[in-house]
């Protein structure tokens, strides 16, 4: 072969990876940014295409749906009665009817953004499905894939979300809590298939075909379905194809260096798309992964003390994405990972497969899976973690600067991204502004107020439905995480209701709240609930927050008694009404002169409350209506929104998150539209 000395040459030259990379780097820069993507779709009556990627829910369907175009669109489906027929839908072709839903942004800043999401994915719209017809069966791929699911949901129900993390790449079955305290413990990486599960696939093909001539061809088609079934995740990805390349060259007898191997890697993913770039799974694989390559030689020592060296590495690289994930470090995740490492890379994983394929042993992996998870919740609970605000990607590079040049150049750079991080923490208390937010939290209440320098935080009720698991303050906890808060200073709950105090009960198990009020009225069964968990106050002394409840009224009715919150920042007042209906707001101007700059309207705008006379007294500039999106109360009510003509209304159902920020005497208003 006269061309391989070329071949050999051009692969190992620099200047070939440095094209590359300035390639790749426009490459993404026009395909992700410049390039604005939306739907071709124009007839939405009905859509025909093949599912592939399914997600069964108690009550509905989500799956994507590759359309006749080509083009992927995310369709929910809910039903009455759970049929056998839904696991066995993954790849075949279908015919949906149903209309469009439109694909929301993230209304509480710094959360998961679930609009940028799906357009990471080239998924451009959402439909909500009525009905569907099955035109085409599966494939054989698919076939087979169904039947992997048929029987890993067949299993054991406590193997079974494990058995689709290692086998299927799937995390929906897996207990919300549990997954929150791995993420928070550090060791979720250890749970997505990654090079380390691969490698010990490899071997272990290796093993049982090693007479067989054409063995690494088996592998590398086993390889490339297992890519397919793990519905193409990027460490599995990064694996198989670095992989297939170190096969190629090894066959072609070209000696490339790993780390080159892996930037080709890299560039044939992003070549394939250009926005894996953005996916959490690639960065963390690609990051780590190259940072072990380049400290080879200096994970040294016993079994223990390399692992103890690559987590350090591997936690050090990345950290950046880490604290913008959680916004927060745990200081254990370092010693947790040479316990976890072994445990689930060496003995779980390889379990899961072998249960699979012989049940019978699984009371061996369900040994193993009882102290994986009670050692998790144990360690979960000790909370060493220090809350780290957002990092802007200025920091970011200094951060990637400063490594490099602590790996290349000298030790003591180490003082640089010590300096880095403690600026990143320290940045968010040197904002001597307040700000209120109007959280949107659906069909509830939620104000947070924010002191300059961070110095105290008041939360006045917190949002939450009837019966619901989903936890919306889960998202303002997050949030808060990420302006670098970590405690609750004042947590008012105006009244008992759900929509304004269930959620309560979250941030106690979650988060830490010093101090509660309590309206005087007689207690409900959520209030008690609340009593019994958090440290309940009469009166609460604020350092920079004039406030005042001006409700005292007892009745039956949790409306009545609502705590209804004057609040003075600066030059501004704003007055938070609670569900205080028409009869307190009489009471409150016969009692009070009141004026207000903000007033948070009554009820969610209920014809109920925000009278028209009560509405001409306060005169407010701006008006707040806390409400959900298509609720089924038809708030906020026509009646209420004409006696607001004349003021500047801003609704969470249409402009999401309130954000009012007063420096000196100057303010500023940011929405977070959906």
């Amino acid at each position: 072969m006269p061309y391989l000395p070329r071949l050999k040459t051009i692969l190992q030259s620099k200047i070939l990876y440095i094209i590359l990379f300035v390639f790749i780097f426009f490459y993404v820069l026009i395909n992700c940014v410049v390039i604005k993507y939306q739907t071709k779709i124009n007839d939405f009556t009905y859509l025909e295409g093949k599912i592939i990627d399914i997600d069964i829910k108690e009550d509905s369907l989500s799956f994507i749906l590759k359309t006749n175009i080509k083009e992927k669109v995310k369709c929910q489906y809910y039903f009455q009665e759970y049929k056998d027929e839904y696991n066995t839908l993954l790849g075949k072709t279908v015919r949906v009817e149903g209309t469009v839903k439109k694909i929301n942004n993230n209304t509480i800043p710094n959360t998961f953004n679930y609009q940028k999401y799906l357009y990471n994915n080239s998924i451009y719209i959402s439909y909500v499905v009525q009905n569907y017809t099955i035109i085409n069966q599966e494939n054989i791929f698919y076939k087979i894939k169904n039947q992997i699911s048929q029987k890993i949901n067949n299993s054991d129900e406590k193997l079974k979300p494990y058995l689709n993390l290692f086998i299927l790449g799937d995390k929906g079955y897996l207990d919300n809590n549990l997954y929150n305290t791995y993420r928070t413990n550090g060791i979720w990486h250890l749970f997505a298939v990654s090079g380390m599960h691969i490698s010990l696939i490899i071997l272990i093909l290796d093993k049982l075909l090693k007479k067989i001539k054409f063995k690494k061809i088996i592998i590398i088609v086993i390889l490339f379905y297992f890519m397919f079934l793990t519905s193409f995740s990027a460490s599995v990805m990064r694996a198989t194809i670095f992989y297939f390349l170190k096969t190629i060259f090894d066959y072609l007898n070209i000696a490339i260096d790993n780390k080159k191997i892996l930037l080709l890697t890299a560039f044939i993913i992003l070549l394939l798309n250009p926005f894996m770039l953005f996916n959490n799974g690639f960065q963390y694989s690609f990051l780590i992964t190259m940072s072990i390559m380049f400290l080879s030689n200096h994970i040294t020592g016993n079994y223990f003390s390399q692992i103890l060296k690559v987590s350090l590495i591997a936690f050090i690289v990345s950290l950046p994405i880490t604290i913008n994930l959680n916004y927060e470090i745990n200081l254990l995740s370092i010693i947790l990972n040479i316990f976890y490492v072994p445990l689930i890379s060496i003995i779980i994983f390889p379990l899961s497969i072998l249960v699979f394929i012989m049940p019978f042993l699984s009371f061996i992996l369900k040994i193993f899976i009882v102290i994986l998870e009670v050692s998790n919740n144990f360690f979960g609970s000790l909370k060493l973690s220090i809350i780290m605000p957002k990092m802007s990607i200025y920091l970011i590079i200094i951060y990637y600067l400063s490594s490099y040049l602590f790996y290349k150049i000298n030790k003591k750079y180490i003082y640089l991204i010590i300096i880095i991080l403690f600026i990143n923490y320290i940045c968010p208390k040197l904002d001597n502004s307040y700000y209120v937010y109007f959280l949107d939290v659906g069909q509830g209440d939620s104000t947070l107020f924010i002191s300059p320098y961070k110095k105290e935080i008041m939360l006045i009720d917190t949002g939450g439905s009837y019966g619901s698991d989903y936890h919306v303050s889960d998202n303002v906890i997050l949030f808060l995480k990420s302006l670098g808060i970590s405690k609750i200073d004042l947590l008012i709950i105006s009244h008992g209701d759900a929509d304004h105090g269930r959620e309560a009960l979250n941030y106690l198990e979650k988060y830490t709240v010093k101090n509660i009020i309590l309206n005087k009225n007689k207690l409900n069964n959520l209030e008690n609930t609340i009593k019994k968990k958090g440290h309940i106050v009469n009166n609460y002394t604020s350092k920079y927050f004039n406030y005042h409840n001006i409700n005292d009224y007892l009745s039956d009715d949790e409306n009545y008694s609502s705590i209804i919150t004057n609040i003075k920042i600066k030059n501004y007042q704003f007055l938070l009404m609670g569900d205080a209906p028409q009869e307190i707001e009489n009471k409150l101007i016969h009692d009070y002169y009141l004026k207000a700059d903000f007033l948070k309207v009554g009820h969610h705008g209920s014809k109920t409350s925000s009278s028209k006379i009560f509405i001409d007294e306060v005169n407010p500039k701006y008006a707040i209506i806390s409400v959900g999106r298509n609720n089924r109360y038809n708030h906020p009510n026509n009646e209420t929104l004409i006696n607001l003509k004349g003021r500047k209304v801003y609704r969470t159902d249409q402009d999401g998150s309130i954000m009012v920020k007063i420096t000196n005497n100057n303010l500023k208003i940011v929405t977070y539209k959906p």
